[in-house]
Order: C-alpha cells, then sequence, then structure tokens
C-alpha cells in the first residue's frame, strides 16, 4: 500500500500542489436483527478505495476511486489537485495547516475474538434466546434486538513525510422492548437505546453484556411503566444516569465544542455553535464540578485510534476543566485561529469522503461520589434513565430530553417509578447546576457509531466517558 500511496503523492506534487495525503481504507460491517421472534436482517458490506487530499494555490482539492492501484492513484492525486486549482479560483483565505512532526507507525486497538469468525448461526441463535427471554412478559408485544460489527484497516501518508497504518474492530449489540396495554406504548432499552451498547472490542463485549441474563429485568420494567405515572411539571433535583449524561455531553458539549461549527463553517445536521472564539478561556460553561475531555487514548473506545485522518497523534485535552471553557476541538487548518497546534479531531466516513472535524472520546470526567451516598443525599428529586427522545436547537444552547424510565426519591432512597420523565434547559446554566459526579467506580464510556454530520451526510463513531451526576432545580414535565 505504501507504494500506491507514493505514487499519489508523488502525482500531487508534480502536479503542482503544495501539500497532499493520501489514505487507502478497508473496511467491513455485518448487522444482524430479530424482531419479534423473527430474523429481519442480515447484512453484509464491505469497502475498499483511497481518497487523496491536495492543497494547490491556498485551496483544497479532493478526489477519490474504488481502485487502488498505483496509476488510479497517481491519476486521483492529479484530480485532486485539478480540484484545488479551480477551487483557488474563488476568494478567501490560503489554507494553513498547523505544523506537526512526521509520523510514522502502526496501531491497532483491543480484540480477543474477531465478531466476523463467530459463525452466523452463534449470532441468530443468541438473539433469538434473548427475543424469547424477552416476549415471556405477557405486556411486551414487540421486540427489536441487534447485534453490530464494524472493521476498519487504513494506511495514512502526506507530502511531509508520515507513513501510518492502523485498524480497529468494533461490537455492538442492544434490544428495545415495546410494552402495549391501556391505550399506551412504552419502551425500554438495554444496555441503553438507539443501538444498544458499542465498544472497540470483539466477540468478548457481546458475550459480557449477558444479553439474554438482563432481559427477564428490562421486560418486566416495560410492564410496569404501563401503571408509572408521568412526573408532574415543576422543578426538582434530577440524579441522571451514566448513559443519559453521555448524550447530554454529545448534544450540549460536544457539537458546540467543534471549531468548525464555532467558525460558521459547518452546520449540517446539528446546527453551529452558541460559542464564540472569545469564549475559550472565559466562558463559565458549568460549575466547578464539570471537566469535559476530548480523549482519543481511552482504551476500548469507539473515539480513540492512533492517529486522525490528518496524521495527527491521538491525544487528551481539556474542553472544559473545573466548569471554564478551555478548549475546542480543532483540526490542522483551524487550530490556527486559536494559537494552538491541532488536537487530532479530524477523521472521514471512510475513503471517499474528506475528513471533518469529529468528536473524539469526549467524556465528563469521574467525580467522587459513590452513587448510593449520592442517592442518600438527595432528599428528593428523580432518578432518571435511558435516553427516550431528544431536542435541542442549532445553536446547541437551549433542549429538551426525555428518558425512557424514572423514579421518585424519597428521603434519599428510590421510591414510585415514573415513566418517560424529561427535562429541558439551557446548557451553560444546566451544567452550572451540576453540584456532584460519581466516581471512576461508576463511569464507563458509551460508544455512539451513528453520529451525523456534513453535507453529503458522514457517519463517525464516537464516544463519550460518564458516570451518573446530579443537577439542582432543573425544569421537568415539560407540555404535560
Amino acid at each position: 500500500m505504501n507504494d500506491i500511496i507514493a505514487a499519489a503523492l508523488d502525482a500531487a506534487l508534480s502536479s503542482g500542489a503544495s501539500y497532499a495525503d493520501a489514505r487507502i481504507v478497508d473496511s467491513s460491517r455485518e448487522e444482524v436483527r430479530v424482531s419479534s421472534g423473527v430474523v429481519d436482517a442480515v447484512e453484509r458490506s464491505d469497502s475498499f478505495g483511497l481518497g487523496v487530499r491536495a492543497i494547490c494555490n491556498g485551496a483544497w482539492g479532493f478526489a477519490s476511486s474504488r481502485l487502488v492501484t498505483a496509476d488510479e492513484a497517481a491519476r486521483v492525486a492529479r484530480e485532486a489537485v485539478a480540484i484545488a486549482k479551480a477551487s483557488a479560483r474563488v476568494a478567501g483565505p490560503a489554507i494553513q495547516l498547523s505544523p506537526i512532526t512526521p509520523q510514522h507507525g502502526s496501531w491497532t486497538g483491543p480484540c480477543a475474538v474477531d465478531p466476523f469468525t463467530v459463525p452466523l448461526e452463534d449470532k441468530i441463535a443468541l438473539l433469538v434466546a434473548t427475543d424469547a427471554a424477552l416476549r415471556a412478559q405477557p405486556e411486551v408485544t414487540v421486540t427489536q434486538s441487534q447485534l453490530g460489527f464494524y472493521r476498519e484497516h487504513k494506511w495514512f501518508g502526506s507530502t511531509e513525510g508520515s507513513r501510518l497504518e492502523q485498524s480497529f474492530i468494533e461490537s455492538g449489540a442492544g434490544y428495545t422492548v415495546f410494552a402495549v396495554g391501556g391505550g399506551e406504548v412504552v419502551t425500554r432499552s438495554y444496555p441503553t437505546s438507539h443501538g444498544g451498547g458499542w465498544e472497540q472490542a470483539g466477540w468478548e463485549f457481546i458475550e459480557g453484556l449477558d444479553l439474554v441474563g438482563n432481559a427477564p429485568r428490562v421486560a418486566r420494567e416495560a410492564a410496569l411503566l404501563l401503571e408509572a405515572p408521568f412526573v408532574e411539571a415543576g422543578t426538582r433535583d434530577l440524579i441522571i444516569d451514566g448513559s443519559q449524561v453521555a448524550l447530554q455531553v454529545h448534544e450540549s458539549v460536544g457539537h458546540p465544542t467543534e471549531l468548525d461549527r464555532v467558525l460558521g463553517e459547518e452546520a449540517a445536521f446539528a446546527g453551529t455553535s452558541f460559542v464564540t472564539l472569545d469564549d475559550v478561556g472565559s466562558l463559565t460553561y458549568g460549575s466547578t464540578h464539570v471537566t469535559v475531555t476530548a480523549d482519543a487514548t481511552v482504551a476500548g473506545s469507539l473515539g480513540s485510534f492512533g492517529w486522525d485522518d490528518e496524521g495527527v497523534p491521538a491525544q487528551r485535552d481539556y474542553i472544559v476543566r473545573e466548569g471554564l471553557l478551555t478548549g475546542l476541538q480543532t483540526s490542522r487548518e483551524s487550530a490556527g485561529v486559536l494559537g494552538r497546534t491541532s488536537n487530532g479531531c479530524m477523521r472521514a466516513d471512510g475513503w471517499n469522503r474528506i475528513p471533518l472535524i469529529r468528536m473524539t472520546t469526549i467524556s465528563l470526567e469521574p467525580g467522587t461520589w459513590d452513587f448510593d451516598e449520592l442517592l442518600a443525599d438527595t432528599p428528593g428529586g428523580l432518578y432518571i434513565e435511558t435516553n427516550n427522545s431528544w431536542s435541542i436547537d442549532d445553536k446547541r444552547l437551549n433542549f429538551q430530553f426525555a428518558c425512557e424510565v424514572g423514579w421518585e426519591i424519597e428521603n434519599g432512597e428510590l421510591g414510585r417509578m415514573v415513566k418517560t420523565p424529561n427535562y429541558t434547559g439551557i446548557s451553560p446554566q444546566f451544567w452550572g447546576s451540576c453540584d456532584a459526579v460519581c466516581s471512576r467506580d461508576h463511569w464507563r464510556v458509551w460508544g455512539l457509531p451513528n453520529c451525523g454530520k456534513g453535507e453529503p451526510i458522514q457517519v463517525a463513531h464516537v464516544a463519550h466517558g460518564a458516570s451518573p451526576a446530579r443537577f439542582r432545580d432543573v425544569q421537568v414535565g415539560v407540555g404535560r
């Protein structure tokens, strides 16, 4: 592959490029789904190709091809340069890349058992057994369960001298049940909603979820939700579980701190941002209990790698530190506006897409509380779990989230179950109301394999570390 990359880079330079990089990406996806006792999908796809970026006359050009040969790589590179020359005819600031030392090496993510070697019959049998355990609860009438796997191997080279190779495997699984009764439909999911749990790992991750063993509890909770009341409107103290805190981080910290959104260069699918460049170092984003990091070195996270798609090494950086906005997610092109070098957040959805600024592992760092101690320290309020729905404006400022289930907190103990508890807030004020975060013993990285951004859309695999956290005086029961 290095010879093919070299052919691309040589052709780009000889065509007039001042900089070029080339990526070859070989990827595979597999998904198996069972719905209400029926196998309704077994899907497998493979993708292999190369993409070349080039800067010429201060502008970008990009081209790609599914043919991975030296001659084709040279042709694609010349096409990328031609596009850059055409783009340069439009007035605009010349592209300036922040410096990096040329990188060399290889990196492989963790995986004990390659899930692509596990027989399809075993995967279907696991989901069918899970489905049967879920539907043993009479109130559960519809079930959806799935397994998913992703494998990627890629090679990178640049005219600055970098030569890199890296590979990883991701595995995911989960289910959602629908209980029907009294004219209502309620949902309950495991280990979380919207596709289940995902890690950079192999089949051992699937076995560790114990899908069948957790099914009776999840189905029983769905049945109980049918009889549970809604939350009355008002303000309550909330303890939010790690999976929902992770989504809160994604929507109200992750997206608005992507520098391309801050600069107004990107708005597709998630809006721009309420954050400005002047806010870095001055904006109070949350309370002193709120520290958020961008860390591409977390083992087993969907947001981890050896180098991003510009060849910048994986690193850990602070976005919010004890409540103060201290950084943004950057690329080599954009980092200069902050007077910094890139913190390695550029990734592309495959060989035929140009990299964008994408979240890595954007995490709320753990605090010091044990969950039972935090609960005991809360005289009244709600404990809520598992996202049901979300809505946030295109500046990522005003939001409303709903969870699948909650429990009232009375005198430091969990009490009556409530259904579909929702809450609303304004991002900095909400994070400012956080007065406690549980410890690393309760901290878990939640993988998200379907973060959309860009036009045409690109899907990134990102992740968020979070543990349960408490927020004071939050508006709940919205719209009831």
